[in-house]
């Protein structure tokens, strides 16, 4: 309970932050920025890792969840349990995000700016990107060490520095589904938990091929 507990937290808490910058920021006339938002969400991500990490790992990210039992670094039965914390942390977040601010809106909802295939295409990059950096600078299933938060969280306020304006950069399926299930913008819900899955386990592989001793011996073996 304590790991779930800690993960609903991380979760509501990130998703509060980030997407409560973007909510604030058209109300405030624009005082935080598209930067400021992009570096909301990464700072929120790297103080949740060094909150959490050690008690739940501070995934927040059900396709960081599902990359890690992919990886064999989290066990499969376990999985469940912490994506229906995180998806409740999420939506709390939203919802609470709702109450303060109830003039109708996308409450930070991740829509594509251009087409859905563009997005679609980006958010499996960026979510690549990002669970590569995950799985090289985590121990076992735990985003937790001294490099990990500031690696981590600078990943995601760069990929949300360049490609937030076009695809959201959500990179994280309780991050997408959360705004837009509370705020009624169900416009491509469906394309964020896919492309970020994808990401996720297209990362796995890579990590596995890049890191995998007996691949790299029988490739460079005269």
């Amino acid at each position: 309970m304590r790991r779930l507990l800690a993960e609903f937290l991380g979760t509501f808490i990130m998703v509060f932050a980030g997407t409560g910058a973007i909510v604030i920021d058209p109300i405030s006339g624009g005082a935080i920025g598209h930067a400021g938002i992009a570096l909301t969400f990464g700072l929120v991500v790297l103080a949740m890792i060094y909150s959490f990490g050690d008690i739940s790992g501070a995934h927040l990210n059900p396709a960081v969840t599902i990359g890690f039992a992919t990886a064999k670094r989290f066990p499969w039965p376990d999985v469940p349990s912490y994506l229906a914390a995180q998806l409740i942390g999420a939506l709390a977040a939203s919802g609470l995000l709702k109450l303060l601010f109830p003039s109708p809106g996308t409450l930070g909802a991740t829509l594509p700016a251009g087409s859905a295939s563009q997005s679609f295409i980006l958010e499996v990059v960026l979510t690549a990107i990002l669970m590569l950096v995950i799985l090289c600078v985590s121990t076992g299933a735990k985003e937790k060490g001294i490099t990990a938060g500031i690696a981590i969280g600078a990943v995601v306020a760069l990929e949300a520095m360049f490609a937030g304006p076009i695809c959201g950069a959500s990179m994280n399926p309780a991050r997408s589904l959360a705004p837009a299930l509370v705020s009624g913008h169900l416009e491509h819900l469906w394309l964020y938990p896919t492309a970020t899955l994808l990401g996720a386990l297209i990362a796995v592989a890579t990590h596995h091929f890049l890191r995998d001793t007996t691949t790299f011996h029988s490739i460079t073996k005269p």
